[in-house]
């Protein structure tokens, strides 16, 4: 017994929990603990999340009226540099913190700044006092200066602590404004920290939008891919230009673009919308609340969908057409939207703004675009009845839908149900699975004898598949190859994708290395791209790479890709071999399975690429669909003047 308390007595001690074990962390401390609270994580994102809250501080001051532009440097030091002409921080000492200027508090304190009551902003993107306090607290290096009254004031932080004391520095033409140059930490973010110029560049087009006039002068050390060195950015226009640019290229259904402004009646705040109808698109909103981007949507997004569907069904109503089945995502799903709100006590999901959860603006903004909406339609009666009968359609392809049978692969009955040409995989769960979609029965049959029967599914298709993105809704529907392959995926197209019934981890093209196979995938990737575009976000959809040429030296096969790689491997093999045999393959049905399996289809020895489609590329991505595959020859023509003529040869084409 005496042993027993001992021992218990000496695990209770090595166990102790007391006082000494609290830990109390002070100023930005918290911050450099645990980053992921404050700005999402510590990734690529999270960097230039860094950005973003520098930029609304001065943005703020454009919406409150007291900055008419903003400076946007990048320099070769990975140093960010955003200045305002606004008031400038106050640099006067706090009275809560005698001998600490309230510049210093603000970079200093969390939970700090000029943004918890109305006196100094009636609306703004900074709510909580956290976001210029956790660029310091993770930032290598960081100098301010203010400009207040013709006077320039300077200090320098590193790490969230104070280096050297508030000093006056010199004169400054203009009377106010606030200047901060930053540089991330690498103990953080790691090494290296780098931002990427390109998402830099896009970021701060981005917010140019969201205030009709305002200048945001981009620098950057150098000229990138689609970035310019020097640029002035300004959009008299606002979030009408946004929609212009979106729309770009694009057939609409109806000619006039819905959109205005109005302020609220009795509560402080506005709201601005855009909206347009593609004739041929998926549909894509963009949120904003006090210019800062909602991507999670949030009441705004709801008051809107909503003020949308009260709107038409009032019409409906008055032409005697009470019946119609319509819902707010019929409306949404093939509409193009944005909504930017401006409201004094936003209320958002996280510190990093994602989602706006503030209830009290759904009835002010549902009111103001529902009123604005139903006389956009009594206008022009043509262009309603239009836009109506489109409505009805969507309504009707939905509840098409609905009707096709769910795949279950868990349920037997349902495995009978799969599409005749498949050859399933034995492995019920997503995870660690995937499912070739080729071309035609021969590549099938190659297929077939070359996968893992455990992880890896074959999907033969007949010929080239539809093009979706110039056909009606009714015909891609009805195309038996587009029903197989979405019976087969189990997840469901458009509106009605299910991300968490997609029966496979990866869906990989494979076709043939020519140009008709090159086709048939641009074919495919085009339905991804309309019929489940988050499929293709998630990072589901890949591209095999079969090779083209056979190259057998001695007893050594080798493969080549295409014509460079051909030459350059007989180049190569040619200083140890005289006897070279060169094959080209006609297509995938040509090879043995084992060629298959080794080049295209085995995970250690093939080559796969992903398709991504990003916030990033989203733009170009919409453009070169709608150019490329949808109903205008003209803008293939153009496309392939424009390309043709930078190449020396068609293999140099960018296409």
């Amino acid at each position: 017994m005496t042993d027993l308390l001992e021992k218990m007595a000496t695990t209770t001690s090595e166990n102790s929990y007391d006082a000494s074990d609290i830990e109390v962390l002070e100023g930005l401390e918290p911050v450099r603990k645990r980053p992921g609270m404050y700005i999402g994580g510590t990734d690529i994102n999270a960097l230039h999340h860094l950005v973003a809250e520098v930029f609304d501080n001065a943005m703020d001051e454009v919406v409150a009226g007291y900055a008419k532009h903003i400076t946007v440097e990048f320099s070769a030091a990975n140093e960010i540099t955003i200045a305002d002409n606004g008031r400038g921080i106050p640099i006067d000492e706090h009275k809560k913190y005698p001998g600490k200027s309230a510049l210093e508090v603000i970079l200093t304190t969390l939970h700090s700044g000029g943004k918890f009551s109305n006196k100094a902003y009636q609306t703004s993107g900074g709510l909580h006092g956290v976001g210029i306090s956790v660029v310091n607290a993770l930032s290598e290096s960081l100098i301010v200066e203010v400009s207040r009254e013709g006077k320039v004031y300077q200090q320098h932080y590193s790490r969230g602590k104070v280096v050297d004391a508030l000093q006056e520095v010199g004169t400054s033409r203009s009377k106010s404004g606030t200047k901060i140059t930053f540089k991330p930490d690498p103990q953080i973010f790691g090494e290296p920290a780098n931002f990427n110029p390109e998402k830099l560049y896009k970021f701060v087009k981005s917010k140019a939008y969201l205030f009709k006039g305002v200048k945001v002068f981009w620098s950057a050390y150098q000229e990138f891919d689609n970035v310019p060195q020097k640029q002035e950015i300004c959009f008299p226009e606002g979030i009408k230009n946004l929609l212009e640019d979106l729309c770009a290229g694009q057939e609409l259904l109806v000619e006039d673009k819905f959109f205005g402004s109005e302020d609220f009646k009795n509560q402080p705040g506005k709201v601005e919308w855009c909206v347009a109808w593609p004739s041929y698109s998926a549909g894509e909103i963009k949120s904003f609340c006090n210019t800062v981007r909602t991507p999670l949507g949030g009441t705004h997004e709801s008051a809107i969908r909503s003020a949308l569907l009260k709107a038409v069904q009032n019409y409906a109503a008055l032409h005697n057409k009470k019946n119609i089945n319509v819902t707010g995502e019929d409306i949404f799903s093939g509409s193009i939207i944005i909504i930017s709100l401006f409201t004094a006590e936003p209320l958002f999901q996280g510190q990093t703004k994602e989602k706006l959860v503030s209830r009290d603006v759904i009835k002010p903004v549902e009111e103001v675009i529902r009123d604005q909406f139903e006389n956009f339609l009594s206008q022009n009666i043509k262009q309603a009845n239009q836009l109506l009968d489109y409505f009805i359609q969507k309504a009707a392809e939905r509840l098409s839908r609905k009707k096709l049978t769910e795949v279950n692969r868990k349920s037997i009955l349902t495995k009978l149900r799969l599409p005749g040409k498949l050859t399933d995989c034995l492995n019920d769960n997503q995870a660690g699975t995937e499912i070739f979609l080729v071309e035609g029965d021969s590549a099938g049959g190659s297929a077939k004898q070359a996968r893992d029967r455990q992880t890896q599914a074959v999907l033969p298709l007949k010929g080239k598949i539809l093009n979706v993105a110039s056909s009606s809704r009714e015909k891609i529907i009805a195309n038996q190859e587009v029903s197989d392959l979405n019976i087969a995926l189990g997840c469901g197209m458009g509106s009605s994708y299910d991300a968490e019934k997609l029966r496979y981890e990866k869906v990989i093209i494979m076709t043939d290395a020519d140009v008709d196979g090159a086709h048939i995938a641009s074919l495919l990737m085009t339905y991804f791209y309309q019929e489940m575009p988050d499929l293709v976000k998630a990072g589901h959809l890949y591209l095999a790479v079969p090779p083209l040429y056979r190259v057998t030296a001695g007893k050594v096969t080798y493969y080549a890709n295409d014509d460079r790689e051909r030459d350059a491997l007989i180049e190569k093999l040619s200083v140890k071999f005289k006897n070279i045999e060169l094959g080209r393959f006609k297509g995938l049905g040509e090879m043995t399975p084992a060629q298959l399996k080794e080049t295209t289809m085995d995970p250690n020895t093939r080559m796969l690429y992903r398709i991504v489609l990003d916030e990033d590329n989203a733009l170009d991505a919409r453009e070169k669909v709608n150019s490329l595959m949808g109903k205008k020859p003209e803008l293939r023509f153009q496309f392939i003047q424009h390309e043709s003529a930078k190449a020396e040869n068609l293999q140099e084409l960018n296409i």
